[in-house]
């Protein structure tokens, strides 16, 4: 296999461009992050590959925004294996598609049981695709010759790859399907803002008592802003179980903290003063947590039969007609629907329930058109039955 040269010049990315927009087809788009490594969730590499002009290897960090290449390639069709992944930080850089063809939900789509790339690779193109670097630290500089050989090989196979999909999805008459989804994630909401993004600490659960929660509060703030500070990611910093087991020893002391034998990672101790200002915080702060985090997010399904039984039997119902659809499409039920989707129309139905009502409030709650159209009626006869006593009829649903 030839060596592969990362692009990290303005010059050469220029010159990249020139070539890109000399090739044919849809452009195949990769890019590798640092996660686990680096705070930022940035793109360290960008791939690219398309017929007629060959593979090629961006350094985003070097050459910075990407304008150009996105004014060129814009509205052409852009192919990425799960573009959720990385649309936010192709975004970033200024590289923005109008179309995409995404064959790992394309796959899901087509029902496969599973849908990474090495498998769906193998399964449709009878290539075997090693994944060995998938968790590599891609801030590394230079990248090693073998990582480079593994990032231009996820996208010179997915055009051929995203043929192969597109096949299927006709024959399964998916095809219109597919590309509402691949437009939806397009006007997708891809960061989601949390309230409160400390209650995501591993374990929050697990602490009694207010003051130990806001101690937990406040050591997860300090660990944020001192990881963004250094582009290093939390919890190689101190780990989330050593901030939890803190938080519940309320430790006395400096020296306390520093004793604590789960209190571990490589800043636990060189940033002692720092975590245990935050104790103090924590210790001192009138601006206690409440036991629960806000939001307007649901009861756990579990919870439903107690707190809203006539919502817990209209969901069970919706959920056990949708299985039917689901299995009769060929479907994973939650691309037939998204589970908090359903929830939400089951929690607060529409009045009068009718198959137009439940597509109203689907469509409310971010429903495409083809889900709409298949389990709008599904649905309103469910939550109607559920209701009825035996021997009523279903004249409600027509």
């Amino acid at each position: 296999m030839a060596d592969h040269i990362v692009i990290d010049s303005r010059s050469g990315y220029l010159a990249a461009v020139e070539t890109i927009v000399a090739g044919s087809g849809p452009v195949a788009v990769d890019a590798e992050r640092a996660s686990g490594f680096r705070y930022s969730q940035r793109a360290y590499l960008i791939q690219m590959y398309r017929r007629g002009s060959g593979t090629f290897l961006f350094d985003p960090p070097a050459i910075g925004r990407f304008d150009e290449l996105n004014t060129a390639i814009h509205d052409d069709e852009w192919v990425l294996h799960a573009a959720t992944q990385d649309l936010t930080c192709l975004r970033e850089v200024g590289l923005d598609p109008a179309r995409i063809f995404d064959t790992e939900l394309a796959a899901r789509l087509l029902g496969m049981p599973r849908v990474g790339l090495g498998t769906v690779v193998e399964e449709l193109l009878g290539i075997h695709l090693a994944k060995e670097h998938s968790a590599a630290d891609w801030s590394t500089r230079p990248l090693p010759e073998p990582w480079l050989n593994y990032a231009a090989l996820d996208v010179e196979l997915l055009p051929d790859l995203r043929d192969a999909i597109d096949d299927l999805l006709v024959k399964a008459g998916k095809e219109d399907i597919a590309h509402q989804e691949f437009a939806d994630e397009l006007t997708r909401e891809l960061i989601t803002v949390r309230n409160e993004p400390w209650r995501r600490l591993s374990g929050i659960h697990s602490i009694r008592g207010i003051r130990n929660l806001a101690v937990a509060r406040e050591l997860w703030l300090s660990r944020d802003a001192l990881a963004r500070e250094l582009d290093t990611a939390p919890g190689r910093l101190v780990p989330d179980a050593a901030l939890t087991a803190a938080a519940k020893a309320m430790p006395d002391s400096k020296r306390a903290l520093a004793s604590l034998r789960e209190f571990t990672g490589r800043a636990s101790r060189t940033e002692l003063d720092r975590w245990w200002a935050a104790i103090e915080a924590g210790r001192s702060t009138d601006d206690l947590p409440v036991l629960r985090g806000t939001g307007d997010s649901l009861p756990p399904p579990r919870a439903w039969a107690d707190r809203n039984p006539e919502a817990d039997a209209r969901l069970k119902a919706a959920r056990t007609g949708l299985t039917v659809v689901a299995d009769e499409l060929s479907l994973p039920l939650e691309n037939l629907l998204t589970p908090e989707t359903l929830r939400r129309v089951a929690w607060s139905p529409p009045q009068p329930v009718t198959p137009e009502t439940v597509a109203g409030a689907l469509r409310e709650h971010g429903a495409r058109p083809w889900q709409i159209e298949t389990t709008s009626q599904v649905i309103a006869r469910a939550f109607v039955e559920s209701v009825q006593s035996p021997g009523e009829g279903s004249e409600a649903v027509s």
